[in-house]
């Protein structure tokens, strides 16, 4: 579904990104591990049409889509969970899906996947005109996700979904992402929660200082010394 060829980027003379290749097959959950700094966040931005390549390819279904703006990127059905959130706090819960469902892709099924996100978070439903900015982190994350669903992506990537979240949280945030890639969406990963993050996934990269390092699937990286002692602690 997704193919990213020697992708470099620079933030002014830094290189962020230095000849990144993957692929995301269609229905996988593939993972990107990395220590901060590593590019995760700017590999993600990079595909999302946010941030300038320099020199590589991203091809999406065999269509380089570098250099398109972002909502044209969106449009294409590959959606993004941001890092931190990023819910419009003065708006409303019902708002903030509102405004997930402003593509044009979606306009035609919006009252569809405002249900889908109401049956899978429910408590969304009970706050629809509630304040988004007075959520809790767990909630927030659950709009923020939802917001995403209302675009009708096809593949969904999150950045740090679980960062400044509880531990049972956490727990709750991955099983969802899990239902999602059930339910038919792939989904790209950066999770700061290493071992969680590999065992969910069916493909893992793991990416330091702008390059791929290891990859191989989410068990054997979870198993290579390498990764258990740089990441795992063990």
């Amino acid at each position: 579904m997704l193919r990213v060829e020697g992708l470099e980027v620079f933030y002014g003379d830094v290189q962020a990104l230095d000849g990144v290749s993957l692929d995301v097959e269609e229905g996988a959950i593939v993972a990107i591990v990395g220590a901060n700094g590593a590019g995760k966040t700017t590999l993600i931005r990079a595909i999302a049409g946010m941030n300038r390549r320099a020199r590589g390819q991203i091809l999406f279904r065999g269509l380089d889509i570098c250099g398109w703006p972002s909502h044209r990127v969106c449009d294409l059905g590959i959606g993004q969970v941001a890092e931190g959130r990023q819910v419009f706090p003065t708006l409303s819960v019902g708002e903030n899906l509102d405004m997930g469902a402003m593509l044009p892709r979606a306009r035609t099924v919006r009252a569809k996947n405002r249900d889908r996100a109401f049956a899978m978070f429910p408590v969304l439903a009970e706050r629809i005109r509630q304040p988004a900015g007075t959520l809790s982190g767990g909630e927030q994350q659950m709009l923020a996700i939802a917001r995403c669903l209302m675009g009708a992506p096809q593949l969904i990537m999150f950045d740090e979904p679980s960062l400044g979240l509880a531990p049972a949280v956490v727990h709750n945030v991955l099983d969802i992402i899990g239902d999602l890639n059930r339910d038919g969406i792939t989904c790209l990963l950066v999770e700061q929660n290493v071992a969680l993050s590999l065992k969910l996934a069916s493909r893992a990269y793991v990416l330091e200082n702008g390059r791929v390092t290891l990859s191989g699937s989410g068990a054997e990286l979870l198993a290579d010394d390498r990764v258990r002692s740089a990441y795992l602690g063990l």
